[in-house]
C-alpha cells in the first residue's frame, strides 16, 4: 500500500497566501486594471496608455528608448507600437540625425486621444487609492517606488 502525500499547509509552513506582497499587488494591480479598462476612453491598454503618456510628455523618441522609458521589453514595446500603428495613434519615421533609426511619435488622433486618456487615468488613480486616507497614499506610493 502507497501513502497519499498531501500538501503542506500554511499551518505546516506558515506561507499565508493572501499576506504575500505578490499576491496582495496582483490583487490591487487587478483592481486598478479594472477600473483603468472602465474609465479611460479608446479601449487603451495599461501598456498602450504608457507608451502614448510617454510620448506626449517627452516627444518622437526611438522605440528602444520608448520601451526603456516604460520599463518593457523590446517585443512588448513592438507589439504594443504595432497595434497603436494599426489604429493609426502612432506613427514612425526616420529619424533626419541618424537614418538607420525611427523614430515613434504621436498622430494628430493619438493626442486627442491621450489628452483625454489622462483626464480619466487621473481618475482611475483617484478611484484605485479611494480606500485610503491621505497619508496612507502618499506612503504606499513611497514605498512602492523604494522597492521597484
Amino acid at each position: 500500500m502507497s501513502e497519499t502525500t498531501q500538501p503542506r499547509t500554511s499551518a505546516d509552513h506558515g506561507y499565508v497566501l493572501d499576506e504575500q506582497i505578490g499576491f496582495l499587488l496582483r490583487k490591487a494591480y487587478q483592481r486598478n486594471s479594472n477600473i483603468f479598462l472602465e474609465l479611460v476612453p479608446g479601449r487603451l491598454t495599461t501598456t498602450q496608455f504608457a507608451i502614448m503618456h510617454r510620448l506626449a510628455e517627452d516627444g518622437p523618441m526611438s522605440q528602444n528608448l520608448l520601451g526603456r522609458s516604460v520599463a518593457m521589453d523590446g517585443a512588448t514595446t513592438k507589439g504594443v507600437v504595432d497595434r497603436l500603428i494599426a489604429r493609426e495613434l502612432l506613427v514612425t519615421r526616420r529619424d533626419p540625425k541618424d537614418r538607420r533609426r525611427h523614430l515613434v511619435s504621436l498622430t494628430p488622433k493619438g493626442i486627442a486621444l491621450i489628452n483625454e486618456a489622462v483626464e480619466a487615468a487621473i481618475r482611475v488613480t483617484n478611484e484605485t487609492l479611494a480606500p485610503l486616507r491621505e497619508r496612507e497614499k502618499e506612503t504606499l506610493l513611497r514605498l512602492l517606488a523604494k522597492i521597484i
